[in-house]
């Protein structure tokens, strides 16, 4: 009865504005956009009235019959780090942004072939979403963030009632691999509390380097950085004794030993993809070198920061751009920028692990793919393999070799209740580094079918 009061409340709470606020939120064409066919949309839906937090979306319907395709929700994650900076900007969007920030040009590998694309800057502080509390950018966690993106999906459905019933899925990457499981769950025990057909369709999600469990995640970063000979024999086994990965708080000489692998022995590579040249303007950002320290220390991943993110900064920064998308109406009194630094060192809550809710959400029958690009170094195949593995989830399909075209694109194993996948070669970002492969692996997902077993 309680969810049930709460959802009359949030959908009559936007009901009667909602068909005029959609024709406001149109975009009609963006700076520097090449012509394309389908519609887009963005603009603001509040989720917190009395302390004035509102988020930021984009929508790119589909490029054909959007109105028989599904509704995919991407979420990058940092926490702190902007969807439309990364998963629309450089991965799976219809629009690239050019080295000068002048101008956008098509990405033919685009996930909005297949699906409606919404993309969502999550939590309040990041991108061009807001809140009128100051202290909210310095409490944010897991759990704050799950309730208010559950809220902007049931206020943004009714501003977008097509969508109502649609097949929806979730998808993002990195410590979206809280974010989503989290979202998921919501949307879950709403739906179980309601009756059919579910307001919100949530048929399953599919998440790339994915931070799951700080514990394998730790063993398996460390793991990797050894086997891939990022650091010295003295220092993984420096790190294996000192550091207690069940541990919430790392001792003194964990850290040093961390610190010192990042500092003296990785050298100036990119993490996030440690087989490419690193962008050395970015290597120099104090905002990089936070996010790196980050990055075991406290298990706070953000995305693949590569030079292509500046590029957004510039474009996303323009006034006619802003304008065109409806963004930044409030003057928010700082720049856009692809991550929030203040989320980043101020994030309160974090689910140490999130395979319960796994186990959860396998039982309640959701389709559950995870993939990993083999040389992130961040959040790398070995931490995911090791979390998933502890599922103990029995095999359906044993490990083998998929491909697109007459080549390798990875290795995937389907259990009961989930499909794990590598993508050979991919960075942090898979779709930025392998597009057309990670076309072929979304499109496979949501036929529910297996990956292609041959050449």
């Amino acid at each position: 009865m309680f969810l049930s009061l709460i959802f009359f409340s949030l959908v009559c709470h936007n009901a009667a504005a909602a068909p005029n606020q959609k024709t406001l939120d149109r975009i009609s064409e963006l700076p520097g956009q090449p012509p394309v066919s389908f519609s887009q949309y963005s603009g603001y839906v509040t989720v917190n009235k009395q302390q004035g937090r509102a988020l930021f979306y984009w929508l790119t319907e589909a490029v054909s019959q959007p109105e028989n395709k599904p509704l995919v929700l991407w979420l990058n994650g940092g926490p702190g780090c902007s969807s439309i900076a990364y998963g629309a900007s450089e991965e799976i969007g219809p629009f690239l942004v050019n080295k000068t920030g002048s101008s956008l040009y098509l990405n033919k590998h685009s996930w909005n072939i297949d699906a409606n694309l919404l993309f969502l800057e999550s939590p309040a502080g990041v991108g061009f979403s807001y809140t009128n509390t100051s202290s909210n950018l310095k409490d944010s966690g897991d759990k704050r963030t799950a309730q208010d993106a559950f809220i902007f999906l049931i206020r943004w459905i009714t501003r977008f009632p097509e969508y109502k019933y649609r097949d929806f899925y979730i998808s993002g990457e990195s410590y979206a691999g809280h974010y989503i499981p989290q979202l998921a769950k919501k949307i879950h025990d709403y739906n179980t509390a309601h009756p059919k057909p579910p307001y919100i369709n949530l048929k399953g999600f599919i998440v790339g380097n994915a931070v799951t469990d700080n514990y394998y995640d730790g063993i398996g970063t460390v793991t990797y950085w050894w086997s891939h000979s990022m650091i010295s024999d003295g220092t993984y086994q420096s790190i294996m004794t000192h550091c207690n990965f069940k541990s919430g708080n790392n001792s003194e000489s964990c850290d040093e030993a961390l610190t010192y692998a990042m500092n003296h022995e990785f050298g100036d590579i990119d993490q996030y993809s440690i087989y490419t040249p690193a962008c050395i303007a970015i290597s120099k950002n104090t905002t990089r070198s936070l996010r790196l320290k980050n990055t075991l220390l406290h298990r706070r991943i953000s995305g693949y920061d590569p030079c292509t993110e500046s590029y957004a900064e510039k474009y996303y920064n323009r006034a006619d751009v802003q304008r065109a998308m409806h963004a930044n109406i409030t003057k928010i009194p700082y720049s856009w920028t692809a991550c929030s630094d203040v989320l980043i060192k101020n994030w309160k809550d974090s689910q140490f692990s999130m395979l319960p809710t796994y186990k959860e959400l396998i039982a309640a029958g959701l389709r559950i793919w995870v993939f990993s690009g083999d040389t992130d170094s961040v959040v790398p195949v070995t931490a995911t393999r090791l979390s998933l593995n502890n599922l103990n989830l029995t095999v359906k399909t044993p490990w083998y070799p998929w491909y697109t075209g007459n080549q390798v694109a990875g290795w995937t194993e389907t259990y009961k209740g989930l499909t794990f996948a590598t993508v050979r070669g991919a960075g942090h970002e898979v779709p930025l580094f392998k597009p057309k492969q990670s076309s072929v692996l979304f499109r496979t997902f949501l036929t529910g079918k297996e990956l292609p077993k041959s050449r």
